[in-house]
């Protein structure tokens, strides 16, 4: 409780003009329409009122709406995480989250929040024991806050003229009227070959990126995968060379340096993937195109459920009781046609397209 009130104090606190949030793509709290999931279980213990919500959305209207009963300015959210049009998601989902409790405050955060779209760029493996045991041999010191990032940094926002955005303009980060742009880019290029080398990666055996970027086979996989069905499906962005990010990207993949495993970056792939690799599926379809390197990874990732399905290993994924079921019995395609009909990774649209589950599945 004590770090309850010191948290909301804080966002409570006239003087604070930015609250960012960083908390991956389930910690908003999203149904699979990207609107607010009013039945998700913080969510819904958040709407009792309680003093200590559970969720980043009912903390960020706890600090609203003390600004508000007060009479003073809202602070600007900024939402940093691999989220398509994660500005505008958030700021939805703060209002409707308020509209259930008060639909003046709902108004008001309607018309005075300020939650500008971002895409932040660094590879940050999560923190674990090696991390600690190498941080304390080098530094002679033992934190358990150390955190693992590369040297390569991007943070590129949504200019919506605020003297915040401004502020954090003059300090190095992008503003740009156009961040979907970078962000689909990043999200395709970097996290679409993150998850593909994640599958990929642990059915032979991988347990790093920079391992799997050591078998040459996956690493010219990834890298035509980049070149041929990725880059061509995105649009051109003013001042961004898809051509060098892909350079660079492939590159950081490489680092030895930076441990970042498979099973983090696997978890979570009902959530994932429609961004990373559906969105570029979905776009060569609707060309009549069949991009072979994508609908393999998105079979690689029907493989890795059924291997831990029919291991008993738990799936790490807010649906994974309902992938292990998809998952644990019948062929590749029988597996496939019960995660699309139950919208489980897959738009249900893809029902529709026989020849895309059969490259799928094959």
């Amino acid at each position: 409780r004590a770090i309850a009130r010191t948290l909301y104090a804080g966002i409570a606190d006239p003087a604070v003009r930015l609250v960012t949030t960083t908390v991956t793509e389930k910690g908003y709290c999203l149904a699979a329409n990207g609107t607010l999931d009013i039945a998700h279980p913080d969510i819904a213990h958040d709407l009792t009122g309680t003093e200590t919500p559970r969720s980043v959305i009912g903390w960020i209207v706890a600090g609203l709406g003390a600004r508000h009963a007060a009479g003073t300015a809202p602070f600007v959210v900024m939402p940093c995480d691999n989220l398509a049009d994660n500005g505008a998601k958030l700021h939805a989902a703060l209002i409707a989250f308020a509209g259930a409790l008060d639909p003046y405050l709902a108004e008001w955060i309607a018309g005075e929040v300020r939650v500008p779209g971002t895409m932040v760029d660094s590879i940050t493996p999560a923190a674990d024991e090696a991390l600690y045991a190498d941080v304390a041999e080098t530094l002679g010191v033992v934190d358990r806050a150390a955190v693992q990032r590369e040297g390569f940094a991007q943070w590129v926002i949504e200019d919506l003229g605020d003297p915040v955005c401004a502020a954090l303009g003059r300090a190095g980060a992008t503003l740009t009227d156009n961040v979907a742009g970078y962000e689909q880019a990043k999200l395709r290029i970097l996290n679409g070959s993150h998850s593909t080398l994640a599958y990929a990666g642990l059915l032979r055996g991988a347990t790093s990126v920079a391992e799997t970027m050591q078998d040459t086979a996956l690493a010219g996989f990834v890298e035509a995968m980049i070149r041929d069905e990725i880059v061509p499906t995105l649009p051109q962005v003013a001042g961004f060379d898809h051509a060098a990010y892909r350079t660079a990207v492939l590159a950081r993949f490489r680092n030895p340096a930076i441990v970042h495993r498979l099973e983090q970056i696997a978890a979570d792939g009902s959530q994932k993937l429609p961004y990373r690799l559906g969105d570029t599926l979905a776009a060569h379809r609707a060309n009549g195109g069949m991009p072979g390197h994508i609908v393999t990874a998105l079979g690689c990732w029907v493989a890795f459920l059924m291997q831990r399905a029919r291991a008993g290993v738990a799936i790490v994924d807010p649906a994974g009781v309902a992938l292990a079921a998809a998952a644990a019995e019948g062929d590749a395609g029988a597996v496939l046609a019960r995660l699309v009909a139950g919208g489980l990774g897959f738009a249900p649209s893809l029902a529709e397209d026989p020849a895309a589950l059969t490259a799928i599945a094959t």
